[in-house]
């Protein structure tokens, strides 16, 4: 351990049923300059952290009313809880590190506990969760300016979607994504992965709309070597490949209902059979799922098994199309018109005012996935400079009729006698509130240099 480590100091939270085992924890891990609580089981460690939350916890497995097992899943789907020390009996340690892996504590410590041992451990937990916190503020951070992960929008139900998605990424839960195809439902299920501790292991995506009946088990539990007419080797299907990772089921509602039963058992067990194998293997791998019915009527109708549905809806989030949340359509244009000049080397940096009327005006029956189309195209037309309404193909005129404005209000009206000096104050006042005083953006716009846009406002004194 270095010097670092020990000036690391924070709230600790010692959960053990025995009286002497938790005073003394609470007596030697005080000396070390940390402050402590303690509590006598798990409900009362969930009391506790309602109340105060701690940055570390130290918690005994075996106790009345609840164990420590309980604690760390209820912890685990709430997400957010503490750093967790797992403290095991001799003899244990295949059953510490099982909870270690399945519910997210960050290590354990055998009994009789050695002081040295449980201070460096503290000191790199404490380490740990200063991380986690640093991580989590940058997100928010991120989402409060309209974006996060892959995810972009400014408009109110994006940002309580942003919310949701912080909420549940850190937990183990299913995920029930919902919305109308091209509304943004795998961004969704990739952001709730990246911000979980699993995003250094495996994302894999998985169309049920798109496999026949035939394939569909040998694509989500792999398969042995002649199990059917055409397997000529074993093959590892999705569950085995996102193992520690996350696994999304696009198209849920589609997948055939037999199909549907074996699923449900392997979430059930965390055990995934190959078609033709006869054992069994442990998967750990978080479930999203996405659709784009009406999963009640789906239900109803019999197309999704109604206990799958509930095993899956664990958490829902439901997407609205793209004509309910206007506000984002520029957000995410702009986001777009950058990923297309970095794919196509183009240097496009501005929709003019008619091409954003139009864009604000057409209903996106194709939501994002549409809009991405459209300027994808709009962005190779273009090339550079500013994207014109004439190259926004494939959107219907009649939702994009021009203003009936008698005058521009992106225009620059100057009288015969004006100074080219006013004229050029007038001019590049004029492109930075088109830009929403965007510097870097209007000094494109002008092809002028940054730091000449400066020097013009600091003339103005409008700098």
């Amino acid at each position: 351990m270095n010097a670092s480590e020990n000036k690391i100091t924070a709230k600790v939270l010692i959960v053990d049923d025995e009286d002497d085992q938790r005073s003394g924890l609470a007596s030697l891990v005080s000396s070390w300059g940390h402050e402590v609580r303690t509590a006598r089981d798990g409900q009362d460690a969930l009391e506790k952290l309602s109340e105060e939350p701690a940055h570390v916890m130290v918690t005994d497995l075996t106790m009345p009313r609840m164990d420590g097992f309980e604690l760390l899943r209820r912890l685990a789907l709430e997400g957010g809880g503490p750093v967790s020390i797992v403290l095991t009996a001799f003899g244990s340690i295949e059953n510490a590190i099982k909870t270690v892996h399945d519910l997210g504590a960050f290590w354990f410590i055998e009994k009789p506990i050695q002081a040295s041992a449980l201070k460096t451990l503290l000191a790199r937990a404490v380490a740990q969760g200063r991380l986690r916190e640093e991580r989590e503020s940058l997100t928010r951070e991120l989402s409060y300016g309209g974006r996060l992960d892959s995810l972009v929008g400014r408009s109110k139900a994006m940002q309580e979607i942003f919310s949701l998605v912080r909420q549940v990424a850190p937990s183990r839960a299913a995920v029930l994504v919902t919305g109308e195809s091209g509304s943004g439902k795998e961004l969704v299920a990739r952001a709730i992965h990246n911000l979980s501790s699993r995003k250094d292991n495996r994302f894999i995506a998985i169309n049920c709309a798109a496999l026949p009946e035939s394939l569909m088990e040998s694509e989500l539990f792999g398969h042995e070597k002649g199990a059917f007419t055409g397997a000529l080797q074993r093959r590892q299907g999705c569950f085995e490949l996102a193992d520690g990772g996350t696994l999304l089921l696009d198209e849920i509602g589609d997948m055939p209902i037999g199909t549907q039963a074996k699923l449900l058992r392997v979430l059930e067990d965390s055990q995934v059979r190959r078609l033709g194998g006869d054992r069994e293997t442990h998967v750990d791998v978080r479930v999203v799922a996405a659709t784009n019915k009406n999963v009640e009527d789906a239900v109803g109708e019999g197309e999704l098994r109604e206990d799958l549905f509930y095993r899956l809806n664990v958490f829902h989030i439901h997407l609205p199309p793209l004509r309910e949340r206007k506000d984002d359509v520029l957000p995410i244009a702009e986001a777009l018109i950058e990923s297309h000049n970095r794919k196509h080397e183009c240097r496009v940096v501005d929709i003019h005012p008619q091409a954003v009327e139009k864009l604000l005006r057409h209903s996106w029956p194709g939501n994002v996935r549409e809009l991405r189309n459209v300027l994808e195209r709009a962005v190779i037309l273009a090339g550079e400079g500013t994207i014109l309404p004439a190259h926004l193909l494939g959107i219907d005129p009649e939702d994009a009729r021009p203003s009936t404005a008698a005058v521009d209000p992106d225009a620059v009206s100057l009288r015969v006698g004006t100074t080219v000096k006013d004229g050029e104050k007038a001019l590049i006042l004029k492109t930075l509130e088109h830009t929403g005083n965007n510097k870097t953006r209007a000094a494109k716009i002008l092809e002028i240099s940054l730091k000449t846009l400066h020097n013009k406002l600091k003339e103005y004194g409008s700098q």
